[in-house]
């Protein structure tokens, strides 16, 4: 079945609420959008938020490039070719993950449309739902107790908390939340590359017995030395996000003694789902779990994470709360949540609805 047209446009999606991180706060995300059309009317759909911050690619590049006359030479391709497409736009696009996660992405919606099955089953679906965290932003003790009772009233039961900006602060919030919650919420923490290793070592000493499950990129790129010289069982809860963009930096982080005991995998780091399978499998062979992450995105990309961390039998963790926040989206469905669990809707492709294109 050959693919009849190759289109992009962009749209900047407001937060129902800004939020602070560990560098700034965030009230609206531009999301580009990549439709691919096959000749027989299926639909396509891809997306990207990359962080320029992060991989060194803004919205307005990848936008760019997936106007390019590059993409248009696959018009006319078979999408039974999908993964050779995704190959030569990875030659093509080498270091921008954004533009080639939304190429990924929309050839994966359409294949799986075009077989008539879940994205998902394309690589063997090995988990049915996880509970997704939530995340609660840089902010003080009674607005965290505030934000953290209203995704309980949801149904939410995982908290990811934002932290590096104060210690001592990040310490009283965490505390707290264990002290008003008690032991059925459970904890994690984003330093966003926040601490130095002394604050990271005192932030663990004094939330030991608020059980944190896991501490995401607590200290800078470029300083995983720091992180190797610590004991195992903290090293163990430790995901890498920032420090982990391609296969090639999971082959590096996975050296021993392994800074981090946990992968942190972005389709907007990595390039899309075939990207991310690079990752996942060098954290398979090398034992290290897996944990889903996102950037504020339309449900578009977040459904495809969710399907290529559902085909991953090391994933244990996700935070695909990317689209909750959004203000509005071009598509609906993508995925259910129910009681803070997370699954895919169990339609072809990414499952997605009410395309609004």
């Amino acid at each position: 079945m050959q693919i009849k047209s190759i289109r992009t446009f962009r749209r900047d999606l407001a937060l129902t609420k800004p939020y602070t991180i560990a560098y700034q706060t965030i009230s609206a995300v531009e999301n580009i959008f990549l439709v691919v059309e096959l000749a027989n009317g299926i639909i396509g759909l891809g997306a990207a938020n990359p962080s320029p911050e992060v991989v060194g690619e803004s919205p307005d590049q990848a936008f760019a490039n997936l106007q390019s006359d590059a993409f248009q030479q696959f018009v006319g391709r078979d999408i039974r070719h999908s993964f050779q497409l995704i190959d030569e736009a990875r030659h093509l696009f080498p270091d921008s993950p954004g533009t080639l996660a939304a190429f990924d992405i929309a050839l994966h919606d359409a294949f799986g449309q075009f077989l008539g099955i879940p994205v998902v089953e394309l690589y063997g679906q090995k988990i049915k739902a996880l509970p997704t965290s939530v995340t609660i932003g840089i902010m003080n003790i009674a607005e965290t107790l505030e934000a953290a009772r209203a995704y309980l009233q949801q149904g939410f039961r995982v908290l990811k908390v934002k932290t590096g900006l104060d210690v001592t602060e990040d310490i009283g919030r965490i505390r707290k939340l264990r002290e008003q919650f008690g032991p059925d919420l459970m904890l994690r923490v984003d330093a966003n590359q926040g601490y130095n290793a002394d604050q990271l070592i005192r932030f663990i000493g004094q939330t030991e017995d608020a059980r944190v499950e896991l501490i995401e990129q607590p200290l800078p790129v470029g300083t995983e030395d720091e992180l190797r010289i610590l004991p195992l069982r903290i090293r163990q809860t430790l995901a890498a996000d920032e420090s982990l963009k391609n296969g090639e930096a999971a082959l590096q982080l996975a050296q021993e003694p392994k800074p981090f005991g946990i992968f942190n995998i972005k389709l907007m780091k990595c390039g899309g789902i075939r990207g991310a399978f690079d990752i996942a499998t060098v954290a398979r062979l090398s034992g290290i779990e897996l944990f889903w992450g996102c950037n504020d995105e339309s449900i578009v990309s977040i459904s495809a994470a969710l399907h290529a961390a559902f085909a991953c039998p090391n994933t244990r963790y996700i935070d695909l709360d990317g689209s909750f926040d959004l203000a509005e989206d071009v598509v609906k469905g993508g995925f259910i949540v129910e009681g803070g669990l997370m699954r895919p809707t169990g339609f072809p492709g990414l499952g997605l609805t009410d395309v609004a294109l």
